[in-house]
């Protein structure tokens, strides 16, 4: 961290002719994440890594390229980062015209606070606006930072007892109620500590722990570490109340991101393809308080995914920050 003393206000910095707009023919930049194009002549926006070591007033630089068979007019840039972090200027106008294949870079002044503790991710978005290039008028350009290091694994992120022992019922609380699955009844389905559960083409594993301790994640938002590469990452729990849906991010090794919307059905009375879910487990009744019961009614296990760029390989993901999401393992499918 800077001390403070060394920080001086934006306004100052840009008063000192700190910020520059240059003609260039190539990005000296490592982007993040390149906007995603349709085509190789659309326009390409991207943004050099952010000095987050703060408190401290960084510079930014954006390149706009031309990659359309006019040349580039009228050319405007905007940059902005998290709510709250201040720019300096906001936009910056680009004089003169870029021939195809050209490039222009945009000097940005951003103020980059103190670190938080923990893992934190922080996005930030350039957009080009134009006339000729392309012909599509403007371009969008994104990145993404972390600060902290994700968790080591799902099980690092246990934070609910799911699962009890029918001779032990006191430690449930999946549902915050006091109320969880019957170990026994799971292992009449299938599911037992250790075991390998397949489902939508993935190897997942049901949690290798004790009954009555912590076996599954209540989603909060957690980082989670995760190798591999394939077509889609599948993610196996379930629901509590009917409303267990969000949006899951998956960070590249390579910069970029993705996101995909999955839910699951309520462990009991939803339908089982509640949410798009596929049924993966039924458990007879459950665990109550003060012993097994609800004898008859089915609590259930589920699977669902969201897709992958099958050519890069995964580095993490940030789940979704819905607690009525519960996962008992995650991984990536073929």
């Amino acid at each position: 961290m800077r001390p403070a003393g060394l920080i001086r206000s934006l306004g100052a910095v840009v008063a000192a002719g700190a910020l520059a707009l240059l003609p260039a023919t190539a990005s000296a930049a490592t982007p993040s994440v390149t906007p995603s194009p349709s085509a190789a002549t659309a326009t390409t926006v991207s943004i050099s890594p952010v000095d987050l070591d703060g408190p401290a007033v960084s510079t930014v630089k954006v390149t706009v390229t031309n990659a359309g068979p006019e040349r580039m007019r009228s050319l405007k840039v905007s940059f902005g980062g998290p709510v709250g972090w201040a720019v300096q200027p906001s936009v910056l106008q680009v004089d003169g015209s870029l021939a195809k294949g050209a490039s222009a870079e945009a000097a940005f002044r951003i103020q980059v606070p103190e670190r938080r503790a923990g893992f934190t991710v922080r996005t930030f978005t350039a957009t080009a606006t134009y006339r000729g290039g392309d012909g599509a008028g403007s371009a969008t350009g994104t990145r993404t930072q972390h600060s902290g290091t994700p968790l080591a694994n799902l099980a690092a992120a246990y934070n609910n007892v799911g699962v009890t022992d029918e001779s032990d019922t006191k430690p449930g609380n999946y549902d915050g109620e006091g109320n969880s699955f019957s170990a026994q009844k799971l292992a009449a389905a299938g599911l037992r500590p250790g075991g390998t559960v397949d489902a939508l083409g993935a190897e997942l594993r049901w949690p290798d722990v004790p009954s009555g301790t912590e076996d599954n994640v209540s989603a909060a938002g957690q980082a989670i570490a995760l190798n591999g590469r394939g077509s889609r990452l599948v993610f196996l729990g379930s629901g509590v109340t009917s409303g267990a849906s969000g949006t899951a991010t998956v960070y590249y090794a390579d910069g970029t991101s993705g996101s995909g919307s999955f839910g699951f059905p309520n462990w009991s009375f939803d339908p089982a393809d509640a949410h798009g879910a596929t049924l993966v487990a039924s458990s007879d009744g459950r665990n109550r308080p003060h012993g097994y019961g609800n004898a008859g009614i089915a609590y259930r296990v589920f699977a669902h995914s969201i897709p992958l760029d099958p050519a890069k390989q995964v580095a993490f993901v940030v789940l979704p920050g819905n607690g009525n999401i519960h996962l008992f393992d995650l991984a990536v499918a073929p």
